[in-house]
């Protein structure tokens, strides 16, 4: 029979499996206490990273239907739970790990698809929700200064095109 402390620690695993965007799933052999304090703020504000057992975060992790994580469970694991812009922690272990080589990214999930270490890091590459949303704003207001001035240039378009035509045919009609 499972222990309650292990039953409630698995629950709670799985209630944060389900109710994040991301996991990041990194090994940390090597760092230092405040190393680790260091990476939980470089992570941002939607993001909790748990140094977690393996076994309890695998049947956790299966509890909330990811299996895709089954075989990284090895070694020493942490698990960075995204609940906000995967990009920005993303950025935020992909910067830490060059400064700390001993932060390893296994691998990850992202709405509920399976990521590879090299998949996370292009994630990483990635510019801001923000930043994306504004450059759709400014393309599509580009597009509609297009639009309107198309809009504008056609009936004057046709108001020179009538004039020219008027214009020949007094010229055609004072000939004849």
């Amino acid at each position: 029979m499972a222990r309650p402390d292990k039953s409630a620690a698995v629950a709670e695993l799985t209630d944060k499996f389900r109710s994040s965007n991301a996991a990041v799933l990194t090994e940390y052999r090597g760092l230092t206490v405040a190393q680790l304090k260091q990476l939980r703020r470089s992570l941002g504000e939607n993001a909790q990273y748990a140094v977690v057992k393996n076994t309890l975060t695998k049947i956790a992790a299966n509890e909330a239907g990811i299996t895709s994580l089954d075989d990284q469970f090895t070694g020493p694991t942490a698990v960075a739970f995204i609940t906000g812009d995967p990009v920005e922690s993303a950025k935020g272990l992909r910067d830490f790990a060059k400064d700390n080589p001993n932060l390893i990214i296994k691998g990850g999930v992202l709405d509920g698809k399976a990521l590879s270490a090299d998949e996370i890091k292009k994630l990483a590459d990635l510019e801001s929700r923000e930043v994306l949303l504004a450059k759709l704003a400014g393309a599509m207001k580009g597009k509609q200064s297009q639009a309107a001035a198309l809009f504008q240039a056609l009936p004057s378009k046709l108001v020179r095109t009538v004039d020219a035509l008027r214009a020949k045919q007094a010229e055609q009609g004072g000939a004849e």
